[in-house]
């Protein structure tokens, strides 16, 4: 794993430091790494509360249909991701059914972002909150305890490290996601252009070196939020303890 992280920061300096920084520094590099970490941690943190909603849901609660919907949690792992974003330009582009066009905006990249990062969140959640204990739950509000302290107090803390391990795996998913993104983004730059996209665009120049200069730049960023996370989630596990 480290001999191609190493090939690429090799490469990224192979026009020296100040080619290197010419290329990270430039107008479009930094719109395209500032939308890139907005709309993965804003993904991120949105799926955190949905993804464990929907696990708590298909966990604790009966309904018809459950049985389909916790197949199609996994259809974007199941999905290549260019066909997931042909999937959603159809239902969100100019010819929507849904009536919805957000095509060439960042409404659209959030989106697409969130559609393919959401099960790692119900995933990493869902077990844990099968083989939580009901019993202290019960307890709790055997003894007076509402609702939302019982949640906050006995659930939380125990889903808390599962929900930190999914919402960091959605966001390194979201950081280098290029085939959901790619179509219905539009790719306007400083606008809906991504970091995965700019990279694919200096490759295409056939400016390897660019585009590895922009790829550690990424790296370093997103391993900096993942030990943040990392670190949040063990916090809260000794917490728990």
């Amino acid at each position: 794993m480290l001999v191609p992280l190493a090939a690429v920061v090799a490469r990224s300096t192979d026009g020296g430091p100040g080619a290197f920084w010419s290329v990270v520094s430039s107008r479009p590099a930094v719109a395209a790494l500032e939308l890139t970490l907005g709309a993965s941690l804003l993904v991120a943190a949105v799926n955190a509360v949905a993804g464990t909603l929907i696990a708590w849901v298909l966990v604790r609660d009966r309904f018809p249909g459950k049985a389909a919907i916790n197949a199609l949690i996994d259809l974007p792992f199941a999905l290549p991701t260019i066909v997931a974003g042909i999937t959603l330009l159809a239902l969100y582009g100019p010819r929507s059914p849904l009536g919805i066009n957000v095509v060439a905006t960042r409404a659209a990249v959030v989106l697409a972002l969130a559609f393919v990062t959401l099960p790692f969140v119900v995933r990493s959640v869902q077990p844990v909150l099968l083989e939580l204990d009901r019993e202290m739950e019960e307890a709790a509000v055997s003894l007076g305890a509402s609702p939302w302290t019982t949640f906050r107090r006995i659930v939380l803390p125990n889903l808390a490290p599962a929900i930190l391990s999914g919402t960091a795996l959605a966001f390194a998913r979201a950081v280098g996601e290029f085939g959901s993104v790619v179509l219905i983004s539009g790719n306007i730059p400083f606008h809906t252009q991504v970091a995965s996209v700019f990279i694919f665009s200096h490759i295409e120049s056939d400016d390897v070196s660019g585009a590895a200069a922009v790829s550690v730049v990424l790296l370093v960023l997103s391993l900096l939020v993942l030990v943040g996370i990392r670190g949040l989630g063990r916090f809260g596990a000794r917490h728990a303890d």
